[in-house]
């Protein structure tokens, strides 16, 4: 009895060590099969990175692109503010200059005035 027990362990551990053997075999055949279209795939998902690091580095440049152009007009506002603050200052400016100027020349003539009058009261007081 205990010779068949030990032939059905036998059997047993054959069976197993075939079936093994076999799912080895067919796991080597079906990646030998597979390699062509693993190749493909293998293609396509590093065509699909290229396209997406393609991608990232447009997107890259057009937002370094939009930041320059937006600084480029911040630039040219705060030079068209300077310009129109210098322009402001240098109108402030001359109306001071003119008010100044107005008011030595009636200055001038209130003095004058007032010497022609003196010489005028003088002359008459002669």
């Amino acid at each position: 009895m205990k010779n068949t027990r030990d032939n059905e362990l036998v059997d047993r551990r054959s069976a197993a060590a075939n079936a093994k053997a076999a799912l080895l075999e067919a796991y080597r055949a079906a990646k030998t099969a597979a390699e062509p279209t693993q190749q493909a795939r293998q293609a396509e998902r590093q065509a699909i990175a290229a396209a997406r690091e393609e991608r990232r580095a447009n997107r890259e440049r057009v937002k370094i692109e939009e930041r320059e152009r937006l600084q480029a007009e911040a630039a040219e506002r705060e030079a068209a503010i300077a310009a129109a603050a210098r322009a402001d200052i240098e109108a402030r400016e001359a109306a001071e200059k003119d008010r100044i100027a107005r008011v030595i020349e009636d200055e001038a003539a209130r003095k004058a005035e007032r010497d022609r009058r003196y010489a005028n009261r003088k002359a008459r007081q002669k």
